[in-house]
């Protein structure tokens, strides 16, 4: 059964480092949920709080309603994904799933079961009998997962479990942990510095900085409603313009900068209407990455203030990567964000 994880006040100091700060979080039965930001955000340690290899200084932790702050680890029944596949070189696939079960003394009979059951869940189980040096890192970590569940954790912990990984098997192990998690009903946790993993698969998913969440919510909410100047840069790419830039539209007194994604500008005369904000400017550099070009556009905003925008265009069919050229955009309403203070 799914359960759920609150997190209430949590703090955390290493030395003069105040590495969580008040933070408060609730995670639902069944969510998977991300954990995102830069280096040293705080990001791991809360995981690791909630696997319990850390102790906080103030606040409380607890699963399925249990207040587990003051468990160790072997007791809070969590299962925990690492980066590196840790798996032991001289054993089978099988008998590294079933080491965990071994050590909590579970019946032979029932050991077998649940191993096929976890390598099934994986479709490793035709590889059983192999050993770890005779697979490829997407299916060690595949191995990772599978000794993780099958101890039927009450929720699993993942820390960036594919940065090991090529970009083609990241992209394809993105998929299949979120399959892994619906199917087995898990709630799940999972560390990444990722935005594009996080923006894939995550349920919701939390920014951090500096040991604060800085905000919560679906991966949609958090692109294209970002609460602040930092959340809005470290998730994708944005263009900042300054309040004025579109005139009346916005009020200086309210916002401190706007947002506009690059994919959200779009080259060509704006249709008829006065939420389709026009850009008259030059183009001055593009770069071609084949499924689309990335162009750098110097504009004039109706404050008089010029401005250089980058550009995504989908599909391009011409290809002027040096010569400066004059060019017309457009840009919808509802897509400028305007951030607070």
């Amino acid at each position: 059964m799914a359960v759920s994880i609150s997190i209430k006040n949590l703090s955390k100091s290493f030395g003069a480092t105040r590495a969580l700060d008040r933070v408060s979080l609730e995670i639902a039965p069944g969510e998977l949920f991300f954990l995102l930001g830069p280096s040293g955000c705080g990001k791991t340690t809360l995981l690791r709080h909630i696997a319990g290899f850390y102790r906080p200084d103030e606040g409380r932790i607890l699963i399925g309603g249990d207040d587990v702050t003051d468990t160790p680890p072997h007791r809070r029944d969590t299962g925990m994904v690492f980066q590196s596949y840790a798996l032991w070189p001289h054993m089978t696939l099988a008998q590294n799933v079933a080491f965990g079960l071994e050590m909590r003394r579970v019946p032979a009979a029932e050991i077998k079961r649940r191993v096929h059951e976890a390598l099934d869940t994986v479709k490793m189980a035709a590889r059983a009998d192999s050993k770890p040096n005779q697979l490829s890192g997407g299916q060690q970590q595949r191995i990772a997962l599978a000794r993780a569940l099958v101890v039927q954790p009450r929720c699993l912990l993942l820390d960036e479990p594919l940065s090991n990984l090529d970009a083609k098997l990241r992209l394809e192990m993105r998929i299949e942990i979120r399959r892994i998690c619906k199917q087995a009903g898990l709630t799940a946790v999972y560390v990444t510095h990722d935005q594009k993993e996080a923006l894939s698969i995550a349920d919701r998913l939390a920014i951090m900085r500096d040991g604060v969440l800085e905000q919560i919510g679906t991966p949609l909410e958090v692109y294209r409603q970002p609460r602040n100047a930092f959340v809005a840069s470290f998730i994708g790419e944005t263009n900042f313009l300054p309040p004025g830039f579109f005139g009346a539209a916005y009020d200086p007194g309210q916002a401190t900068k706007l947002s506009v994604r690059p994919e959200a500008v779009h080259l060509g005369t704006p249709p008829a209407g006065p939420e389709f904000l026009r850009l008259d400017g030059e183009i001055h550099g593009t770069v071609y990455l084949g499924e689309t070009a990335q162009h750098q556009m110097d504009a004039a905003g109706a404050d008089g203030a010029r401005t250089t925008l980058t550009v995504f265009e989908l599909n391009p069919e011409i290809l002027a990567r040096d010569e400066a050229r004059p060019a017309t955009a457009w840009i919808h309403a509802r897509d400028v964000v305007a951030l607070p203070q």
